[in-house]
């Protein structure tokens, strides 16, 4: 009985196998595909026109075929724009915000998240409410105080005001309660300090939760535009946004450009492409891990 028991399941996997779920799954791999190439096809463009010449640009921006292929684009970047300036200006810039909000959101969540002191429920609620409010409101009062306090125009008024986001304390904060306390308190009947715990029993535990927040870092701080844009006015202080801004704007001249435009913007997507490429499957990682958690 127990043989006659166990054959309608190589019975079910066969019909597992069948037409109708081979076409289904054709479809879908269709359909991801379809959407796929919808996806690429701008970067395909972005990239098949900066390697075309000006002409050919012009003539037929929407085909991916360069005739000729040509570098004379990155050429020009280099040489006739100030895209290296730009280039270590936005990196500088970067690291640092990126080191600086990894830190101190990850110092803020862990406060909010496991000491007890008067106000913690109203201060996390404030972090929500910076959350909701949409940053194009706070540029003019962003402004207004970088004059005030003498930040503006300088590497200062470019860094300190990105050292800390609410949506980094927040992922933090999230991730810091899922840790069990009794960790904690097996570190402080050892004699650890609060930041001691925090430090080397806490924080190593938190490796998909830092990831998540230097990914999320890097490329806010990396495509930042309106804060630049009122933080200074000096172009050796432009970043790549700022830059490529004014490059599109026209301060080169007459003629469409595209080659150039298109190029100096493909070299300013590669870093963060890079950096995704490189920590992608710690970042599922995480994510499932969070998940499993939840």
């Amino acid at each position: 009985m127990a043989v006659l028991t166990d054959r309608p399941a190589p019975v079910a996997r066969r019909a597992d196998r069948g037409p109708r779920a081979r076409l289904n799954r054709f479809l879908g791999y269709g359909v991801l595909i379809f959407f796929g190439l919808v996806f690429l096809y701008p970067f395909v463009i972005q990239l098949a026109n900066s390697l075309k010449t000006e002409p050919d640009a012009a003539a037929n921006p929407l085909s991916p075929l360069p005739d000729p292929l040509t570098l004379a684009g990155f050429e020009r970047i280099f040489a006739g724009t100030a895209f290296p300036l730009w280039l270590g200006n936005s990196l500088l810039v970067t690291v640092l915000v990126t080191l600086g909000r990894v830190f101190l959101d990850s110092l803020a969540g862990y406060a909010l998240a496991r000491l007890r002191f008067r106000g913690r429920a109203g201060l996390f609620a404030a972090v929500i409410a910076v959350m909701a409010v949409p940053g194009v409101v706070l540029l003019i009062p962003k402004f207004l105080v970088l004059k005030q306090i003498g930040l503006y125009d300088s590497y200062a008024g470019l860094i300190v005001p990105l050292l800390a986001d609410a949506a980094g304390v927040f992922i933090m904060k999230q991730f810091f309660e899922s840790v069990p306390v009794s960790v904690e308190e097996a570190a402080r009947i050892d004699g650890a300090s609060v930041f001691r715990t925090f430090w080397s029993v806490v924080l190593p535990m938190a490796r998909p939760a830092l990831i998540t927040l230097t990914i999320l870092s890097f490329q806010g701080s990396w495509n930042e535009f309106p804060h630049s844009l009122v933080s200074v006015q000096d172009p050796d202080l432009f970043t790549l946004p700022r830059g490529l801004a004014d490059l599109v704007s026209g301060s080169l001249g007459k003629g469409t450009q595209y080659p150039l435009k298109l190029g100096a913007a493909l070299l300013a997507t590669i870093p963060v492409a890079v950096l995704f490429v490189v920590f992608q499957r710690y970042f599922v990682r995480g994510a499932n891990e969070g998940a499993d958690k939840g």
